[in-house]
């Protein structure tokens, strides 16, 4: 404990000690709460957490006036049950001061470490609560009674799982992998950029001095996770026109450009997926520019002027554009529809300018034309327009579900991949999740999760995870023959799909239908091989599935046990993932509470 003043003789060799002391620790506390309520607003990934953390500092305010106000003898008892509520209480606030000024990044990057975070400081608020002796405080019985309920509280909330922003974890995972032909494209990390809050210049510079205050107190050392925020850092500045800086030294020196600090390379030379100098650029199914063969750049986009002509004759080139949508000639809708597609792909405001001249109706009908390249135009294009919030539900309106499902049973590869990816955009809003699976999109995914390129098959994968979010997809996905497909990806680990196949497995082993299709032995066995010797990634997905599944029929657990998963699990629960071992330490109770096994 801290204290200002010292304790004479006598009271040192006392068992009890005086009231200023306790005093003292009680005003200490309120000093800390105080602090926390000036701290403002939290980030987006844990506002949640945070907001109901703060609001439980806040109801110890009136116990800890009536600590004050006590004028009693307190004993040792009293005062160390005091400072472990200060010492709880310091911790919450370092927490909440990370969450409030700490990078954006690292919040999502290591999610899962934060999240065990909040449930070791609400463990210590409730320990440390439950030692304080109320009646030796000689506290009120309204108060007592707030601060039980209070506890109560911290005991459900450690029981909690915590839930996750679909979308975004998603998108991390896609952004962070290290394969190229998984990285993210340009859409995907602007989508990224807007949920973190990190889009302007002043955004990113704070980010950066963020990064590099975390790195310095992990002692400059640079491990895998903190690569990763440095790395999805510098992509975020990429997108903004910034010029890539080195965190780890200064952040002004050019990390690639030492020679040349005036040169900012323009975002169109550089591959939207490896966000490297493009040598050997081609297009490629999600309409963005990458490396492979002769083609030629595209010319440098420039952004809406503030001359008054400038922009006007970009607006008039759009609106004719669209126009020429509605042509009579083929040959004219053809070209039309290309320069749209490449137009909605550089930036947010063509998407916008598109959608506002009324481009999105026209496109629809194209999807209906016999034309094969004015297919994979369209619904391109119309995967491009739908990064705009506003244009999903747009799109979705015009009528374009069962037409971009049409083109997925019946298109070419590049336009059926397409097509699987602009689903997926769309379903990011819950009610077009219900139409297209009204409207039976579910099959022809699965069927290109089946028969599909790689790339196809990822796109399919990521759109049915999505879809599968709703409860009635589920069942259609199951009855579409999902099951098959996914045992496939999960066996053969050369296609670098485990992970997400496994994602979607653990959404299916939530349903009834769902748990009688996957729950056969040579799957279980296949979980427990790869909770043996997957990746870490792996083995994290694999003990949620069988803890899925467990936590409904322990004959599940039973099988996972005779093909020797008790070692795996103990092994995971002390050097897996975060959640990896939340998850096996889980299963390991579920076990020993299980009477049979």
């Amino acid at each position: 404990m801290v204290m200002d003043g010292e304790r004479d003789q006598e009271s040192t060799e006392s068992n009890e000690s005086s009231p200023r002391e306790e005093i003292d620790i009680a005003q200490e506390i309120l000093s800390v709460i105080e602090s926390v309520a000036r701290l403002g607003d939290y980030r987006r990934s844990h506002k949640k957490e945070c907001y109901g953390l703060v609001r439980r500092m806040k109801l110890l305010l009136p116990f800890l006036e009536e600590v004050k106000d006590f004028d009693g003898p307190i004993s040792d008892v009293g005062i160390a049950s005091l400072s472990s509520l200060k010492k709880a209480l310091v911790l919450a606030k370092k927490l909440l001061t990370t969450c409030n000024e700490g990078s954006k990044i690292y919040l999502v990057v290591e999610s899962e470490a934060v999240m065990m975070r909040f449930h070791n400081v609400l463990e210590k608020l409730w320990k440390a609560l439950e030692a304080v002796p109320f009646d030796e405080f000689e506290i009120s019985d309204e108060v007592k009674e707030q601060v039980e309920l209070m506890k109560v509280q911290l005991r459900r909330a450690k029981r909690r799982t915590d839930t996750q922003d679909i979308e975004l974890a998603m998108d991390m995972m896609v952004v962070l992998t290290k394969k190229n032909d998984r990285n993210a494209d340009r859409a995907i990390i602007e989508r990224l950029a807007k949920k973190l809050e990190l889009l302007s210049v002043e955004d990113l510079e704070i980010e950066t001095v963020a990064t590099r205050s975390l790195v310095k107190e992990r002692g400059n050392q640079v491990t895998e996770s903190t690569q990763q925020m440095i790395d999805l850092l510098n992509k975020f500045k990429q997108i903004v026109g910034m010029e890539v800086t080195d965190v780890l030294d200064d952040p002004v020196v050019p990390k690639m450009l030492k020679k040349s600090p005036s040169l900012i390379i323009p975002h169109e030379f550089l591959c939207p997926i490896t966000l490297e100098i493009m040598t050997d650029p081609v297009i490629v199914a999600s309409g963005q520019w990458c490396e492979n063969n002769n083609f030629e750049l595209p010319k440098k986009h420039v952004p809406a002027s503030s001359d008054p002509e400038t922009s006007s004759e970009h607006q008039e080139k759009v609106s004719s554009l669209v126009k020429d949508l509605s042509s009579s000639q083929l040959e004219v809708q053809r070209r039309a529809v290309k320069k749209i597609r490449m137009l909605s792909k550089e930036n947010p405001e063509n998407r916008i300018l598109i959608a506002n001249n009324g481009g999105i109706p026209p496109i629809v009908q194209l999807l209906s034309y016999p034309d094969s390249k004015i297919l994979e135009h369209a619904v391109t294009a119309l995967l491009n327009l739908s990064i705009d919030e506003n244009n999903k539900s747009l799109i979705t309106k015009g009528g374009a579900v069962p037409a971009i499902i049409g083109v997925l049973n019946s298109g070419t590869t590049e336009a059926r991949e397409n097509s699987a990816a602009a689903l997926f955009s769309l379903s990011m809003l819950d009610e077009n999740k219900v139409t297209i699976g009204l409207s039976d999109g579910i099959p022809p995914l699965v069927d290109l999760l089946q028969n599909g390129t790689v790339r196809g098959k990822k796109d399919a994968a990521t759109a049915l995870f999505n879809l599968s979010l709703n409860h009635s997809n589920k069942g259609r996905a199951i009855d579409a023959g999902i099951v098959t497909p996914l045992l496939h990806l999960v066996n053969d680990r050369n296609l670098g799909m485990v992970d997400e196949a496994l994602s979607i497995f653990l959404l299916l082993a939530s349903h009834p239908e769902g748990r009688n299709e996957i729950g056969q032995l040579s799957f279980i066995e296949t979980l427990v091989e790869l909770m043996k010797d997957g990746t870490p990634k792996n083995k994290e997905c694999a003990t949620s599935v069988l803890l899925e599944l467990g936590s409904t029929n322990s004959s599940f657990m039973l099988a996972a046990l005779q093909f020797g998963v008790y070692e795996n699990l103990v092994e995971i629960s002390k050097s897996g993932t975060n959640r990896a071992q939340r998850k096996a330490n889980s299963l390991l109770q579920l076990m020993s509470k299980a009477e049979h096994i």
